[in-house]
């Protein structure tokens, strides 16, 4: 599982970063509303979300060559799932900001 977590991690740490730079490319009256300066806050959080998600999902694969136990894939699973639960209350905030 971790080797999935980790690029798709990283795959929506660019996601976040590209939709927040989409958004700053716009002026005027839509970049001040609201819901887009509460979209800007949740996408840069998820970005930090699915950033530990993907370490931790590292950290288990590392683990797992180091013979260790491997407590790490349950948490990043965990992580990424918030990741995706805040990515899409961003959406909703968004679909709700754009008149």
């Amino acid at each position: 599982l971790s080797a999935h977590i980790l690029p798709t991690s990283a795959t929506m740490v660019g996601v976040c970063m590209t939709v927040l730079s989409i958004g700053h490319l716009r002026q005027g009256a839509h970049s001040q509303l609201l819901g887009r300066v509460v979209v800007d806050k949740l996408l840069a959080i998820d970005a930090l979300i699915f950033l530990a998600s993907a370490v931790l999902s590292f950290m288990s694969m590392r683990s797992r060559r180091a013979g260790r136990p491997q407590r790490y894939e349950g948490w990043a699973e965990s992580v990424f799932l918030l990741g995706l639960g805040v990515l899409a209350l961003g959406a909703v905030v968004l679909a709700f900001a754009i008149e």
